[in-house]
């Protein structure tokens, strides 16, 4: 196959979403529409990519810039006159000996790089000046139908508010994606007019235009794939397909995944092998999962990196966070960012941590809040421990050397460092450090009164 250029329409406004933010821009497993586009069509041999951008300008291309690093140029349509108009301005943006150009919308998640490929290479041993993707619908609402000669050939396209009764009744669609040999398609696209009910140059012109001169050759492809998103019921759709798909590539590849249709992992998830992941879980980012480790059930992790045999309890959340390996963390913890869970270290039940690394061996199981932490090795802390890190205006730091022990409902007030295998009792408010082996005991004496609580209650009775 030789190289190709191609054209992704992404300038419309989507007022069927019913939001502020370009259409385009809308997510699917963490990928935006247009990305997944562009993605397919580079995946499919694309040398050069030109989107055209109008509405949301700024947040496309700048989505564009970060995911693509240069690979794709944009082309602004400044005033919505239609599809034709949108090539228009995406036309000087190809190289000048370009050759091939594939177009389709970037609106279209679900198009597989594959499909794309085949249509490009079906269009260059056609050697006719326009190859496009046709599909089938029960119900065509909405899209542009196809028509054909009594010979079979597609002669036309006609959409869906200027057709006939008779033409409406045609289950024969065009999906949007063409491939055009670039002279061609330059000097169509120049002759295009406003002749139709929305007063627009319509891209699908160009397939009369063809017709007329060379033909227009058609593949065939299921709908289920070339779907566009125009509305947020539509959006959901496709996430669901787009959800069993990467479900489906890495149980193939080795992953346990024991209830697809409610796990949620992003596109850009590394799962190792042997990993399993239960149901209800949702891996957002870049998380990375390595093998033999599970995630339990209900659990949501974003740019998490979990380690080999580590175990992600239920009902965890945890983002921007590492979780070494033969760690355990949760039910029920809450891993902020910064959080280094150790090798075999331990994060229980309604602990939460920020900003905070615990070393190998290191737990804390119960009731806590670790704030800017460092946590050496086989350190304990105990239920209810409080690491004050803030005063109002700065964090500051709580430092545990090695095989130090805090007692249950201790406040440690940062910044303050308590040396290695010292020991702080149950109860106690430290705000000064602790030298290594030391007992810190800080909390007031108790003071018992003899005979007093008969006393006691009878006075409150009388309230």
């Amino acid at each position: 196959m030789t190289p190709f250029s191609a054209i992704v329409l992404a300038a419309g406004e989507g007022t069927r979403m019913k939001g502020e933010k370009a259409k385009v821009l809308h997510e699917i497993l963490g990928r935006s529409l247009i990305e997944w586009s562009v993605r397919a069509v580079l995946e499919s041999g694309a040398e050069r990519v030109v989107v055209v951008v109008g509405h949301g300008r700024d947040g496309v291309e700048s989505v564009l810039k970060s995911r693509f690093d240069g690979r794709v140029v944009t082309a602004l349509q400044e005033h919505q006159r239609g599809t034709g108009d949108a090539v228009r301005c995406g036309l000087p943006g190809l190289a000048t000996d370009a050759q091939t150009v594939l177009i389709l919308y970037g609106d279209c998640p679900l198009v597989p790089a594959e499909t794309l490929r085949d249509l490009v290479q079906h269009h260059e041993k056609s050697n006719m000046p326009l190859t496009m993707l046709t599909s089938r619908l029960e119900d065509p609402t909405g899209y542009g139908r196809i028509l054909r000669d009594g010979n079979g050939r597609v002669v036309a396209v006609c959409e869906q508010r200027d057709c006939t009764e008779e033409g409406r009744a045609i289950h024969e669609i065009n999906p949007g994606m063409y491939a055009a040999q670039a002279e061609f398609l330059r000097d169509a696209i120049a002759t295009l007019e406003s002749h139709n009910a929305q007063k627009e140059l319509y891209l699908t012109d160009v397939v009369g235009k063809a017709s007329a001169h060379g033909g227009v050759a058609d593949v065939f492809a299921e709908m289920k794939d070339l779907v566009g998103i125009n509305d947020r019921n539509e959006l959901a759709r496709a996430a669901a397909t787009m959800r069993d798909r990467v479900n489906g590539a890495h149980a193939v590849n080795g992953v346990s995944i024991v209830d697809p249709a409610t796990t949620w992992i992003d596109a850009q998830v590394v799962i190792e092998p042997e990993a399993v992941i239960e149901p209800h879980v949702t891996l957002r980012g870049t998380c990375v999962i390595a093998k033999q480790a599970r995630i339990d059930v209900g659990c949501v992790l974003e740019n998490v990196s979990v380690g080999e045999e580590a175990l992600v309890r239920p009902y965890t959340v945890a983002k921007d966070s590492t979780i070494a390996s033969a760690a355990k963390v949760g039910p029920f913890a809450h891993l902020r960012e910064g959080t280094d869970v150790g090798p075999e270290a331990r994060i229980g039940n309604f602990v939460e941590t920020k900003n905070t690394r615990l070393g190998k061996g290191s737990k804390a199981n119960h009731l806590s809040y670790l704030g800017d932490g460092e946590i050496g090795d086989n350190v304990n802390v105990g239920a209810g421990t409080i690491f004050c890190n803030y005063d109002g205006f700065q964090k500051h730091t709580t430092v545990l050397e090695d095989g130090v022990f805090i007692g249950s409902d201790s406040q440690l007030i940062a910044p303050v460092r308590i040396g290695k295998n010292a020991y702080v009792a149950t109860g106690s408010t430290i705000n000064r450090d602790v030298p290594p082996e030391a007992l810190a005991v800080a909390r007031s004496r108790q003071d018992n009164k003899e005979g007093y609580a008969p006393r006691l209650r009878a006075r409150l009775k009388k309230k």
